[in-house]
């Protein structure tokens, strides 16, 4: 369809759907224009209706439902206002509504290995339209329900992350990311039977006082050269919840305060947090830590009390959620991705001897 043909049709749905005190583009008090990246509300201002988010949400409402599959207007926490270059003060601004072409499409990776050979460098594709530039960002967070595909993303996220960084991994369950540690010669701390949690989280933060001691010497050396290039280095904690629940309270301080620095002082040096865990509540970690995650992925079951930690602001009405394993939501919050929630599907890759 040309963009003529797709801002009558969806100018059809609003007049028919929208209902705001009898007010319609029939008597010229909205106007839809549609654009490569998205499509704008124009009203026509003073009018009797409220221009907020309220009447942004109802529009997303209509407006994805019309346009999907061929179009998925991403989610926003609220009104997107934009303003227009005109010199009309009646419609000098609109409500813009972002979208995709099509809906999202899951990677299917035969080969994981040779897949991962082909990829550039600090790039983790997430989805056939989405991915992720390791320079952008520096912690990443995801949660999920028991059997909702987390740790098979996770395994995936592995295989991706050895070709840019170097990688440590906590492993409280000593499960599938400790047999890929193994069969990768990837540092893994895990239990042992003979030591008691607090003991093992002890040495969890001796190894995320040596990421800090890295994250200091890195800032000491840009100081003097600020145009160094460091190797990424990533430590990724599986089932975090399981550290910081039950310890002694000194040993889990000394843990949230050793993941809120390095959160917050990661991205220059190049210095990553993977974090994944049941529910990111303020049990599992600091309220400063979950300010400063830049990727946000919630997979399983999909509904606001799961949500409210990750999108606390996030309305979920309107938004379709593809149905089965391994899908659920995901926000990259980046120089390069607008603040916006995306249908997610995990990439599917074949079996990894000696892993799954």
């Amino acid at each position: 369809m040309k963009n003529s043909e797709i801002a009558a049709y969806l100018l059809q749905a609003l007049n028919m759907a929208l209902q705001i005190q009898g007010e319609t583009s029939y008597t010229n008090s909205f106007d839809v224009k549609v654009a490569d990246e998205g499509f704008y509300f124009v009203p026509r201002l003073p009018a009797s209706y409220i221009v907020g988010d309220e009447l942004y949400q109802k529009i997303y409402l209509i407006s994805n439902a019309a346009l999907y599959p061929d179009f998925t207007l991403l989610k926003q926490a609220g009104a997107y206002f934009v303003p227009l270059s005109t010199v009309d003060i009646h419609v000098k601004r609109a409500l813009f509504f972002p979208w995709q072409r099509g809906t999202s499409q899951r990677l299917i990776i035969p080969n994981i290995a040779r897949y991962v050979e082909q990829l550039p460098r600090n790039t983790i594709p997430i989805m056939d339209n989405l991915g992720i530039d390791l320079n952008k960002v520096t912690s990443i967070a995801i949660a999920g329900n028991s059997g909702s595909g987390k740790s098979y993303f996770l395994t995936y996220l592995l295989c991706v992350l050895k070709r840019s960084s170097q990688i440590s991994i906590v492993d409280p369950k000593f499960d599938l990311p400790s047999r890929w540690g193994r069969e990768n010669d990837v540092l893994v701390i895990s239990p042992n039977a003979n030591r008691g949690k607090s003991d093992f989280v002890s040495e969890v933060n001796n190894e995320l006082s040596k990421a800090l001691d890295l994250i200091q010497h890195r800032q000491q050396v840009l100081y003097i050269t600020p145009e160094t290039n460091f190797e990424h280095y990533t430590i990724v904690i599986d089932e975090v919840l399981a550290l910081s629940d039950g310890v002694a309270k000194p040993i889990k301080e000394a843990f949230f305060s050793l993941l809120s620095q390095i959160a917050l002082l990661g991205r220059s040096s190049k210095v990553h947090l993977v974090l994944v865990s049941q529910r990111f509540d303020n049990n599992a970690i600091p309220i400063s830590v979950r300010e400063q995650l830049n990727v946000l992925i919630q997979v399983g079951n999909i509904n606001h009390k799961i949500t409210q930690f990750l999108f606390p602001d996030l309305s979920l009405e309107g938004i379709v959620i593809p149905q089965g394993i391994g899908t659920g939501l995901i926000q990259v919050i980046d120089s390069e991705h607008p603040f916006q929630v995306v249908p997610l599907l995990t990439p599917t890759f074949n079996k990894i001897k000696g892993v799954m």
